[in-house]
């Protein structure tokens, strides 16, 4: 075959025609993969430029939670009757709910928490990113990362490791990571010009039109349990973690493959935990907030298996509620909703191997290679143990996964 190109190509004019058709392969190709940022119910293609423009769009300076409203400023009610065929949320104007300010209990909270509520009404944003064809076929096991925009360095550690899309085991493996917006406005622009770019790369980021602040983080959880019920209509299973997690893919589909648990919510499982009333801690809630003395049995959001059926219920649940602060605590408000009860796994250790961080266990590949979900790690931890236990390692015992 290369013989008789080369001779055909000894002609200038097909050597012309032939550069034609190339040149055109490549704007095709170029154009398919810069509308792959877009929904499929959108006519025109967002490219970088156009998504730092929308990040302008009637943005309060002060605003905590940017808000989804209608046109006159009303928040838009949930919408669960009906098949929503795309994301229909274009709009996140919306005014802070003032009567609040009036109310003796309101006033008893830290200025975080006051902007908490006063905009916890405001409950789904207009999408940056989308990527509806991911959920395309039947996907047994769909991985979903909660990152940041700024680091990327995280994102392509778990790109290179167990993030991979493929096949293991005779099963369909994705993967998606889960975006807002820079927090800090000076960081917005560039910031969002590079993730369009890394977005054009490897075409899995889903990124949705608020702050990614703590508190935001479960505007995350209700926006992809939405975005799933959406576009996602074959997904057996899902994995979702943060971006500082190990996890072993293979360990997880070997779980799955032995279980016939219905409703399948597994993790690592707090039971009877308390609310933090110490106004130094991270986790803080103050009584006002939520009154009860325990909260319902949740799985800790490093890393946890839930089922796809159950996920979309998980969505219909969630829109019952009000929004809380602490997202993994709030999905196990939605399970409660379900009477649905998570199943402790000690193969999924959120705290790390164990709690004391400086044991050398913490550092044991042996270990890694019988977990499944493994937290905190930072990139070059990642890797450097990914390698390790994927080694010819020599342990001593095999540890079983149950």
């Amino acid at each position: 075959m290369g013989v008789g190109l080369q001779s055909e190509m000894s002609d200038p004019w097909k050597k012309t025609m032939y550069r034609a058709v190339a040149a055109s392969l490549v704007l095709v190709v170029t154009i398919t993969v810069l509308q792959m940022g877009s929904s499929p119910s959108e006519q025109k293609t967002t490219f970088p430029e156009d998504a730092v423009e929308a990040q302008k769009r009637n943005i309060p300076a002060d605003s905590f939670w940017e808000p989804n409203t209608d046109t006159t400023g009303t928040a838009l009610a949930p919408v669960t009757e009906r098949q929503v065929l795309a994301w229909d949320v274009t709009t996140n104007n919306c005014t802070a709910n003032s009567n609040l300010t009036k109310l003796d209990w309101f006033k008893t909270l830290e200025p975080n928490f006051q902007q908490f509520i006063l905009y916890r009404h405001c409950r789904y944003f207009p999408i940056i990113i989308n990527h509806p064809e991911k959920c395309s076929g039947k996907i047994d096991l769909l991985i979903v990362v909660k990152s940041i925009i700024t680091q990327h360095d995280r994102r392509e550690a778990i790109r290179k490791t167990w993030g991979k899309n493929g096949v293991i085991n005779g099963k369909t493996v994705r993967t998606l990571f889960l975006l807002g917006k820079a927090s800090k406005e000076e960081e917005q622009a560039n910031y969002q010009k590079l993730l369009h770019y890394e977005n054009l790369i490897y075409g899995d980021i889903l990124q949705w039109d608020f702050l990614d602040t703590f508190f935001n983080l479960t505007l995350k959880e209700v926006h992809f349990l939405k975005w799933l019920s959406i576009y996602c209509q074959d997904v057996r299973y899902i994995f979702k973690g943060d971006d500082d997690v190990y996890v072993s893919p293979t360990n997880v589909m070997e779980y799955l493959d032995g279980n016939l648990v219905r409703d399948l919510f597994v993790g690592d499982v707090l039971y009877k935990a308390r609310p933090i009333r110490n106004k130094d801690n991270k986790y803080y809630i103050p009584s006002a907030l939520y009154k009860n003395n325990l909260y319902p049995p949740y799985a800790g959001g490093g890393g946890f298996l839930m089922d796809g059926p159950l996920a979309k219920r998980l969505y219909k649940a969630s829109e019952g509620l009000e929004l809380y602060p602490i997202d993994d605590v709030f999905l196990g408000m939605c399970l409660e909703v379900l009477k649905v009860n998570p199943i402790f796994h000690d193969g999924f250790k959120t705290f790390g191997i164990v709690r004391n961080k400086n044991s050398k266990m913490n550092k044991e590949p042996c270990f890694f290679r019988a977990m499944m979900v493994v937290h905190k790690l930072l990139p070059d931890e990642l890797l450097e143990m990914w390698d390790l236990a994927h080694s010819n390692l020599t342990c001593s015992r095999k540890l079983s996964i149950q």
